[in-house]
C-alpha cells in the first residue's frame, strides 16, 4: 500500500498555515493612534498621560535605542460584532527573534490601570464596553541578544547605542476574535506536535494522521469559521484517548525567568517584571487552575514601589496560593563568587520581605540559571526554612550528562536536600510536543519514580505563560501518546515528588557547571567591588555593633540595609559573573562606589565613639597589612596547635583575625639582599630569591629547608594566553586556551622601593602587547610569605592574563576556599568529570601540600583558578596554581576590563589550611588607624566568627554568626565581653532552635564546616 503520510503532512501544514492561523481574525478594524515619545529617561503614568500626544499611523518608525513612546490607542466596537469575542491587536514592529530581548510594551487603562503587556508573542489586548481607549508604554529596546553575535554590542552602552528608531509600528487594530477556530487551532497544534513524536509507523500515529486529515477534508477552505466545529469534531475522537497508565507526569508550573539585569539595565526589569506580571494576572482571570511561580524578593520589592496597584492583586493571588513566591532570595544570586555572609543575607532579605508582605516564606529553593552551585548552598538553605531545591543549568554541561533528575544534594557539612533538575532542559518551556517528550526520554529515575517539573513560560528577558501554553496544557492532561500534563504549584509538586521517591540518590558535594568558566574572571572591577563590599559590610557591622554595645551609639540599620541590598543586587547571576551589557556593569561600579562611601562613614563615626577622633580613612584599595596579626594586649593568646581562633574585634583597632596553626611568632627583621643578578628577601622563617627578570625562582622554608619552587620554574610569573571560546564570549573559557599562551618576561626595570626592618619591597616593571604591568614583590618581618601586588594597564583584546605559581609538592587534590569553608577537588584528569574542571572559582585562597608541608596562594579579589599536575625533573610531579586575573571578551561589553587594575596576591610556604584562612582574611582587611585598643566584643576558639551584628528585628539583641572552617568535628567556645543575660542559638533567619543558655559564654559540639548562629540578649532588655 501506498505511503501517503508525508503528502497529508505538507497538506495538513499548508493548510494550517495558510487557511487556519488567517481565519482566527474575522474582522478588524484599525484604531486611532496618537503618541508622545518620553525625552530621556521613562517616566511614571500620570506624567506620561499629561503630555500631548500627537497623531501617528501605522508604518511609522519609533522608538530609539532604549527609549520610550507612549502610545494612545481608541476606537469603538462594531455594532454588529459579538463584543465578547473583541480584542486589540497590536505588533509594535516584533521581528522573530526571542520574546523578551526586542520592544515591549505595558498597557493601562485611562485611569492607570495596567491591564497587560505587549510581547512579540502575546500580542492581544483584552476589552471591555463598545468604546476603546487605552495607553501602551512601549519601550524601545534593542535586540542585543540576536544572533548572539558582536555586531550589536554598541547597544550595550546608552552613549553609543546611536538614535535611529529601532522599530516600525505594524499594527494597532481591533478585532474580532472566532473562538471556534482558535480552539482548532490549538486542538491541531497539539495533534500534530505529538504526531513528530511518535514511530510513524505506531498506530497512533497513524489514528492521528487520518483524523488531521479528516478535520482539513471537512473544512471549508472560504468558512473556516463556519466549518471549525466539525472540524474540531473529527479531532475530539484522538483528543479523547487517554495517556497510558506508565505515562511520564508532568507537573506544569507557570514561570518567567526574568534576569535582574542583563542585555539591559535594572531600570528595564523592573518594567519587565510589570510586564510579565500583569500578563501572568491576566491569565489567572481567565483560567483557575494556572498556578505560576516567581523568585526574587528584588522583583517583587520593584513591583511594590512603582506599581502598587499591580501589587495589590498580586498579593492577592499569593494569599490563594495562586501566584507563588519561591527562592526565598533577594535576588537569583551566581553562587560561585558571593562571599559566606553575604549568600546568607540573599535568603535573609528575601525570607524577610516575602514574610512582610505576603505573611509567608518560601519552601522551595529556586535556581534555573545560576552558573553552577556551591557546595555550601544546601547547609544555606536548609538554615532559613528550605525543604526542596530546583536547578536547570546543569544540563548544559559540554562534556558530562548529569546522572540524575531528582536527587539528594549534599553540602560540604553533610546537610541534604531534596533536589530536583527537570529532565525538559529548560526553564521556559512551551509545553510543545516535544518538550514533553524530551522529559518522558531523558527522566533519569525511570523505574524508581515517574515524575517531573516543567517550569513552562517565555522566560530571561520575562513574558511569562499564554494562553496557547494553558490551550497545550488542557489538552495533553491525558493524552495518549504524551506525557500526562498537569497545571499545578511548586510545593505540590515537590510535596509528591519525595512522596513517590522516598530513597533517592545522593550527589556529594558542588554542582560545578561544565560551561561558562569565563564568570570567575570577566569585569574584575565589578568582582573587586563586590569583595571590597563584603569585607566592607562586615567592618561596619562589627564596629556599629561593637560602638552601639560599649559607647551607646544607635546602630545604623538602615544605612546598612541600603548597602546590602546594593550588593546583593549586584550579585545577581549575569552581573557579578561580568556577563552583562555595559550600561549594568557601570551602575554596578557606581553602586559599589556609594557603599564605599556609606560604610566609611559607618565605620569611622563607630570608631570616633570607641578611640576619640581618627585620621583619614583608608583609600578604597587599601594597602596591605604589614605584618601578620598577632594577639593583643587584652585579647585572647594565640591558639594551639590545629585550633582555628577569631577575636571578633576589634582588636588593637586593626579589624583583622588571629588565625594560625601554631604559637605566635615573634616578630623579626625582613631583609634584603643582593646576589649577582638576583635579589634575597627574606626573613627568619622564608628566604625568597628573584631572579634578573623579576620572578620568583627559590623559596626555601626555614623549618624545614624544605624549597617550595618547581625545579626550574618561577613562580609570580604573568602569563598571557589567546582567549577566544567557541560560543559565549564574557562566559566561556575554552581549554585550548593553554595551547596558546606565553610568559610575560621582559623586564624594563627592577627597583627596590622600601627596605626597612619590617618591610622590604622590589618592583618590577614590564610592557607586552599594548599593556603595561608594574609587580611589587614585598616580605614582612616575621611572616612566612611573600606579598605580590600587580598593577595593569590592560589594553589587550581576547586574551586572559594569568598569575602562575609553580611549586614543588606531589599532590592530586587541592583545597579551594568556599563560603563557609573549603572544597577539595582533584587536581589529577583520571576521568572526563576531572578533565572537564579545568577552571574553577575559589573565594580567598587555594592550598596545595603534602602531609607535612604545603604552600598556601591567597587573593584580595580574584576567584578563578587553575590548579595543574606536571611532570617534576629528576622525578615525581609537580603543582601549578594559577590565578586568572584578567580577560578581554568582546560579546555583550567590547571594553570589557579595559584599563587600570590592581591585585594583590600572596603565597605562604610551609602553610597549613589554618594559615591559609588566616592569609586570606588578612589579605582582604583593612588595618585601621585608631588611637587606643579596643576590647574584642566576641572570642571564640574552635571556630572562624564571620559576622558580628544586631539583630534584624531591631530589638538590639546581638547576632553571632560562626563557622568550623577546617572540615574536622570539634567543640566551640564563644564568650560575649558584654552584659549578656543569655544566649541561644538560632537558624540564620535569627529565629530560636534551642533553649537558652543563662551568661556570656556558651560552649557546644560543631560539626565540619557547620554554620552556627548565635543571639545574645543582653541584661535589661
Amino acid at each position: 500500500m501506498f505511503d501517503d503520510s508525508a503528502l497529508v503532512l505538507r497538506r495538513v501544514d499548508r493548510f494550517i498555515r495558510d487557511r487556519l492561523a488567517p481565519a482566527v481574525e474575522r474582522a478588524s478594524v484599525p484604531l486611532d493612534i496618537t503618541a508622545w515619545t518620553v525625552p530621556d529617561e521613562p517616566v511614571p503614568f500620570a506624567e506620561a498621560v499629561a503630555q500631548q500626544f500627537v497623531p501617528f499611523a501605522v508604518g511609522t518608525p519609533w522608538g530609539t535605542p532604549w527609549g520610550t513612546t507612549w502610545f494612545r490607542l481608541r476606537g469603538r466596537i462594531p455594532e454588529d460584532w459579538d463584543a465578547e469575542s473583541a480584542e486589540l491587536e497590536v505588533d509594535l514592529g516584533f521581528h522573530l527573534g526571542q520574546p523578551g530581548f526586542q520592544a515591549e510594551g505595558l498597557v493601562f487603562a485611562p485611569d492607570g490601570r495596567i491591564v497587560k503587556a505587549l510581547e512579540p508573542r502575546n500580542t492581544h489586548i483584552p476589552v471591555s464596553g463598545a468604546a476603546v481607549d487605552v495607553y501602551v508604554e512601549a519601550a524601545s529596546n534593542p535586540d542585543i541578544g540576536q544572533n548572539w553575535t558582536f555586531a550589536p554590542t554598541r547597544f550595550g552602552d546608552k552613549a553609543t547605542a546611536g538614535t535611529a528608531p529601532l522599530y516600525a509600528l505594524r499594527r494597532a487594530d481591533l478585532v474580532l476574535r472566532d473562538r471556534e477556530a482558535w480552539e482548532l487551532v490549538q486542538d491541531v497544534a497539539v495533534l500534530r506536535g505529538l504526531y513528530g513524536q511518535l514511530p510513524p509507523t505506531s498506530p497512533r500515529a497513524a489514528e492521528i494522521l487520518r483524523a488531521l486529515e479528516r478535520a482539513v477534508d471537512l473544512s471549508d477552505p472560504d468558512d473556516i469559521g463556519g466549518t471549525a466545529s466539525v472540524a474540531r469534531e473529527a479531532l475530539a475522537p484522538a483528543l479523547a484517548a487517554h495517556a497510558n497508565a506508565s505515562a511520564h507526569r508532568v507537573a506544569a508550573v507557570g514561570h518567567a525567568h526574568i534576569d535582574s539585569a542583563w542585555l539591559w539595565p535594572t531600570r528595564e526589569t523592573i518594567r519587565k517584571c510589570a510586564r510579565t506580571f500583569s500578563n501572568v494576572l491576566d491569565l489567572m482571570d481567565a483560567d483557575p487552575a494556572f498556578v505560576f511561580a516567581a523568585s526574587s524578593a528584588q522583583q517583587y520589592a520593584w513591583v511594590e514601589q512603582r506599581y502598587p496597584g499591580l501589587f495589590a492583586r498580586l498579593s492577592e493571588r499569593v494569599a490563594e496560593g495562586r501566584f507563588v513566591p519561591v527562592g526565598g532570595m533577594w535576588v537569583e544570586a551566581d553562587t560561585n563568587l558571593p562571599g559566606g555572609e553575604a549568600l546568607v543575607r540573599q535568603f535573609v532579605y528575601g525570607q524577610r520581605f516575602f514574610e512582610r508582605a505576603f505573611g509567608r516564606r518560601s519552601t522551595i529553593g529556586w535556581l534555573p540559571d545560576s552558573f553552577g552551585y556551591t557546595g555550601a548552598l544546601p547547609q544555606i538553605m536548609a538554615g532559613v526554612g528550605l525543604n526542596s531545591f530546583l536547578t536547570q543549568k546543569i544540563s548544559w554541561n559540554e562534556r558530562n550528562v548529569f546522572p540524575h533528575h531528582t536527587f539528594e544534594w549534599e553540602g560540604i557539612d553533610g546537610t541534604r536536600m531534596f533536589t530536583h533538575f527537570p529532565p525538559v532542559d529548560s526553564y521556559g518551556a512551551e509545553l510543545r510536543a516535544h518538550e514533553l517528550a524530551r522529559a518522558e526520554r531523558q527522566f533519569a529515575e525511570k523505574g524508581a519514580a515517574n515524575s517531573s517539573l516543567v517550569p513552562f513560560g517565555f522566560g530571561d528577558g520575562g513574558g511569562g505563560p499564554t494562553r496557547e501554553m494553558l490551550a497545550a496544557a488542557a489538552r495533553t492532561r491525558s493524552l495518549e501518546g504524551s506525557p500526562r500534563v498537569r497545571l499545578t504549584g511548586p510545593e505540590e509538586f515537590f510535596a509528591e515528588a519525595r512522596e513517590e521517591y522516598a530513597h533517592p540518590p545522593v550527589w556529594a558535594g558542588e554542582l560545578y557547571l561544565e560551561f561558562h568558566r569565563g564568570t570567575y574572571t570577566s569585569q574584575a572591577r565589578t568582582k573587586r567591588g563586590n569583595r571590597g563590599c563584603e569585607h566592607l559590610l562586615r567592618e561596619a557591622e562589627l564596629w556599629a555593633a561593637t560602638a552601639h554595645v560599649r559607647a551607646g551609639t544607635e546602630y545604623p540599620y538602615d544605612v546598612l540595609e541600603d548597602a546590602w541590598r546594593t550588593v546583593l543586587l549586584q550579585q545577581f547571576h549575569d552581573i557579578l559573573p561580568g556577563s552583562s551589557i555595559a550600561w549594568v556593569h557601570r551602575e554596578a561600579e557606581a553602586g559599589y562606589a556609594r557603599v564605599r562611601v556609606a560604610l566609611e562613614q559607618v565605620i569611622a563615626d563607630a570608631l570616633a565613639a570607641l578611640t576619640g577622633p581618627l585620621p583619614e580613612p583608608p583609600s578604597s584599595v587599601p594597602e596591605p597589612p604589614s605584618s601578620v596579626p598577632e594577639p593583643v594586649e587584652g585579647s585572647h593568646p594565640a591558639p594551639d596547635a590545629g585550633s582555628a581562633l577569631f577575636n571578633a574585634g576589634p582588636f588593637a583597632v586593626d579589624g583583622v583575625p588571629a588565625l594560625g596553626s601554631g604559637p605566635a611568632h615573634t616578630a623579626s627583621d625582613a631583609r634584603l639582599a643582593r646576589a649577582g643578578d638576583t635579589y634575597v628577601l627574606s626573613t627568619d622563617r622564608v628566604r625568597f630569591v628573584l631572579d634578573a627578570s623579576g620572578r620568583i625562582v627559590s623559596a626555601v622554608d626555614a623549618a624545614s629547608g624544605r624549597e617550595a619552587i618547581a625545579p626550574g620554574q618561577a613562580a609570580g610569573e604573568l602569563q598571557v594566553f589567546r582567549d577566544i571560546p567557541a560560543q559565549w564570549d564574557a562566559w566561556d573559557v575554552d581549554e585550548n586556551y593553554r595551547r596558546h599562551g606565553e610568559v610575560v618576561a621582559s623586564v624594563e626595570s627592577i627597583v627596590v622601593v622600601e627596605q626597612s626592618s619590617q618591610r622590604v619591597a622590589v618592583r618590577v616593571e614590564r610592557a607586552f602587547g599594548d599593556s603595561r604591568v608594574a609587580q611589587e614583590f614585598s616580605v614582612s618581618a616575621g611572616s612566612a610569605r611573600i606579598d605580590v601586588t600587580t598593577e595593569v594597564d590592560w589594553h589587550e583584546r581576547q586574551r586572559l592574563l594569568k598569575l602562575a605559581f609553580p611549586v614543588d609538592i606531589h599532590t592530586t587534590t587541592a583545597s579551594f576556599e568556599v563560603q563557609f569553608g573549603h572544597v577539595v577537588r582533584p587536581i589529577h584528569r583520571n576521568t572526563s568529570w576531572d578533565e572537564a574542571r579545568f577552571e574553577t572559582s575559589a573565594h580567598r585562597w587555594v592550598h596545595v601540600g603534602e602531609p607535612g608541608f604545603g604552600v598556601a596562594v591567597a587573593n584580595d579579589a580574584t576567584y578563578g583558578h587553575d590548579v595543574t599536575r606536571h611532570a617534576r625533573e629528576g622525578g615525581g610531579t609537580t603543582t601549578l596554581v594559577r590565578q586568572s586575573l584578567l580577560r578581554a571578551p568582546l560579546y555583550p561589553d567590547p571594553d570589557a576590563d579595559q584599563g587600570r587594575h590592581v591585585f594583590r596576591s600572596s603565597l605562604t610556604v610551609g602553610a597549613e589550611v589554618p594559615d591559609a584562612v588566616a592569609e586570606g582574611y588578612r589579605l582582604n582587611l583593612a588595618l585601621r588607624p585608631g588611637r587606643a585598643s579596643v576590647e574584642p566584643l566576641v572570642q571564640a576558639q574552635g571556630v572562624v566568627v564571620e559576622s558580628v551584628k544586631l539583630a534584624e528585628d531591631r530589638s538590639g539583641d546581638v547576632i553571632v554568626r560562626l563557622y568550623e572552617p577546617l572540615g574536622r568535628r570539634g567543640e566551640a567556645s564563644v564568650t560575649f565581653d558584654a552584659d549578656v543575660a543569655s544566649i541561644v542559638r538560632t537558624d540564620l533567619l535569627e529565629d530560636a532552635v534551642s533553649e537558652p543558655v543563662v551568661g556570656a559564654t556558651i560552649v557546644l559540639p560543631v560539626r565540619p564546616f557547620e554554620i552556627v548562629t548565635l543571639r545574645a540578649r543582653r541584661a535589661g532588655r
